[in-house]
């Protein structure tokens, strides 16, 4: 099949090398020939660029990047979707695509569009509940008139989305039942549910040098003695970064030697800052940035790893990629309820522990309970993610959707 892939997230972010690229050098090895259009921030080095050049075509993928843009607010956006929607009939007319694969709702508008005007199938990768993730994530304001105006106009327009899609793809069964619950069952029935995946050949500590890890762990201070938790990714919009350090702190009378590593991009001047307004030494802080290559060798120094997601309706159709990736290292996550399937994920206790709420009572049971999760098996860990998060599964089922809406 002749599949035009098309994302407002550039191939250059973190998020584009590693949640879309694998997938697309899935679905070429698999026959299919791909095209992609995405939106690359100026910030990315020319040698990114390059490294993502040299990947896709490698791999036999076609490339049209094109320009992210942030100024004015708003106005950008619609600019970029009039630049998307250009050229993605330009390339429609030269190419005659057969799928057009849409990564959330901007790139949707174009994907619409084909659908529409050319008859193309019609591929609603949502990713999430996005116009609510902007209410949710205070990005946008209804007390505002104008973003009360975009939040309808796309509410009605995912309407449209969901009537028109040929398949539908949720990352969350939760978010399937939600979908199922608004939209009814006739879209239920054609929407797929395919988490966030792992590149499991990558996240593995058999393929970690044992020196590799010694180095690091001296470079970074840490002795045998230190129980290490660990956070990988930005703090940001969702991520709670004032409860995740009041656990830790609350786990430091349980384990005096603990740190708390962030493994993040994010200013160490800032994250330590919060760590001393919460009472917590900044000494017990490292924030480290790595490469994606190098995540898990810095991960492997984990005893635990947590994450804190705000638990919004939005959040139900979540899957944080982190999630696929710590599992798949056999470390034991700490994360709490009412984020994407993450009850159901956890449900055994037999991969970590999952706080129902933030309450005092509620972290001091879950770290009462942190021995257990701590004899847990971390190859019993890696097998379920492998199991559920399964980069190879996950290529398979995009296949079988595109089979399926050909037929």
């Amino acid at each position: 099949m002749k599949v035009l892939y098309i994302s407002y997230d550039g191939m250059t972010d973190a998020l584009g090398r590693s949640q879309v690229i694998p997938y697309l050098v899935g679905l070429s090895s698999k026959g299919h020939t791909i095209h992609i259009i995405s939106c690359e921030k100026k910030t990315a080095s020319q040698n990114e660029r390059d490294d993502v050049e040299d990947i896709l075509r490698k791999n036999h993928i076609h490339w049209h990047p094109l320009t992210f843009s942030t100024q004015p607010p708003f106005l950008s956006k619609v600019k970029d979707v009039v630049i998307i929607k250009k050229k993605a009939l330009e390339l429609q007319q030269k190419e005659s695509f057969d799928i057009v694969h849409c990564r959330s709702y901007i790139a949707a508008l174009a994907g619409l569009d084909l659908k529409l005007n050319h008859d193309v199938k019609f591929v609603f990768d949502m990713r999430g509940f996005w116009a609510d993730e902007r209410i949710d994530g205070n990005i946008w304001s209804l007390k505002n008139p104008i973003y009360r105006i975009i939040y309808s106009y796309f509410k009605k327009k995912e309407k449209l989305f969901f009537h028109h899609a040929d398949a539908v793809i949720s990352l969350t069964q939760n978010g399937k039942d939600v979908i199922e619950n608004i939209f009814g069952d006739e879209i239920a029935g054609k929407t797929t549910v395919i988490p966030c995946c792992a590149d499991t050949e990558l996240f593995s500590r058999e393929n970690l040098p044992a020196h590799q890890v010694r180095e690091l762990k001296s470079r970074l201070g840490l002795s045998d003695n230190n129980f290490v938790l660990s956070y990988l990714g930005s703090v940001g919009t969702w991520y709670l970064l004032d409860e995740m350090l009041i656990f830790f702190k609350k786990l430091k009378a349980k384990f005096p030697d603990a740190r708390f590593l962030f493994i993040s991009g994010d200013e160490p001047s800032q994250i330590k800052r919060k760590a001393s307004e919460t009472g917590i030494d900044p000494d017990d802080i490292i924030v480290a940035k790595a490469s994606r290559e190098n995540v898990p060798a810095y991960l492997s120094l984990s005893d635990a790893s947590v994450f804190f997601i705000k638990p919004v309706f939005s959040k139900k159709a979540s899957s944080p990629t982190k999630q696929a990736e710590i599992m798949s290292m056999g470390i034991p996550v700490i994360c709490n309820s009412g984020v994407g399937d993450t009850d159901l994920i956890f449900a055994g206790n037999d991969a970590g522990l999952v706080l129902k709420d933030f309450s005092e009572t509620e972290v001091n049971r879950v770290i009462s309970e942190m021995d257990e999760i701590l004899k847990l098996d971390p190859a019993q860990i890696r097998k379920k993610a492998i199991k559920m998060f399964s980069l190879d599964d996950g290529v398979e089922k995009y296949h079988k959707i595109y089979s399926e809406i050909m037929k």
